[in-house]
């Protein structure tokens, strides 16, 4: 634990999260603009960098001791490990840039601070609908300042959403047969391309639970994944629920789904691990 106000910290990201929805919704890429980064298919551009500066210098001038980790620019100049006191923030300037390329608008800014606890603040701003979730560790979660219900509804899968991402460009190990039982438990998949939403959407009630199998970074999942535990859903990975947030496949659930939907996951895993004939 830090000793440090959590709220505080909660309100200065939530403001640069709020100028960052402004600067995305204001821009479009120009020429030579996007480039490729690791390879095809993945995106950045100046308006991910633009929002990244931002948000990485208001946080610093706020907290001049604590380190900041961007998906763009990595760690700060000079930064230590975050200590006593101090807090390590991840940033996501647009998660969903391949979105904000084409014009489609699931996009997000997504802005973490973790301390020696944990995730311990989370801002999940959903650039074109304008709507901010939000959580403190032990405080619940929120959207837009309206604080959501605990996860408790036993209502089953039948007729429920389950969200999911890509790794990268392709599906990840059982994701096509978590897909197909799910389905035949007429349970409906959706693909929104931006992991933070993904996650901030079942703890806002909004699917019944997500399974990121594949590749993604602490910047992706921490916001998303604390937003969703403080509304009172179950965190897993495919061999059990964690305390933690795994980095080597998460999922977030409601409490009545979630022991389903990790374990149709743990057998479709299991079964694209099985030798062919």
């Amino acid at each position: 634990m830090t000793g440090r106000d959590l709220g505080a910290a909660l309100g200065v990201a939530e403001e640069a999260a709020r100028w960052a929805q402004r600067h995305i919704t204001s821009r479009r890429p120009g020429a030579g603009d996007p480039e490729e980064k690791a390879g095809p298919g993945d995106w950045v551009t100046s308006v991910d960098r633009d929002v990244e500066d931002h948000i990485r210098s208001a946080l610093l001038a706020a907290f001049p001791g604590d380190v900041v980790i961007g998906e763009e620019a990595g760690a700060s100049a000079g930064a230590a490990p975050a200590g006593d006191g101090q807090l390590t923030w991840y940033i996501d300037p647009i998660d969903g840039t391949t979105n904000f390329v084409h014009g489609l608008p699931g996009v997000s800014v997504s802005i973490a601070a973790v301390d020696a606890a944990g995730p311990a603040v989370g801002v999940v701003h959903d650039v074109y609908r304008d709507e901010v979730f939000s959580a403190v560790r032990g405080e619940g979660a929120r959207v837009d300042g309206v604080a959501l219900p605990s996860r408790g509804e036993q209502v089953g899968l039948r007729g429920g959403l389950l969200l999911t991402e890509w790794s990268g460009l392709r599906p990840w190990p059982g994701m096509y047969g978590l897909i197909t039982d799910l389905q035949d438990q007429f349970t409906a998949t959706r693909i929104l391309g931006s992991c933070a939403l993904s996650l901030a959407s079942v703890g806002a009630g909004r699917a019944a639970g997500a399974v990121l199998g594949g590749h993604y970074n602490p910047w992706d999942v921490l916001a998303g994944a604390l937003i969703a535990v403080e509304a009172g859903c179950v965190v897993f990975d495919a061999d059990g629920v964690t305390d933690d947030v795994p980095m080597h496949g998460l999922g977030v659930a409601r409490p009545d789904v979630a022991e389903a939907i990790r374990r149709a996951w743990q057998e479709a895993r299991a079964r694209d691990a099985e030798p062919t004939p």
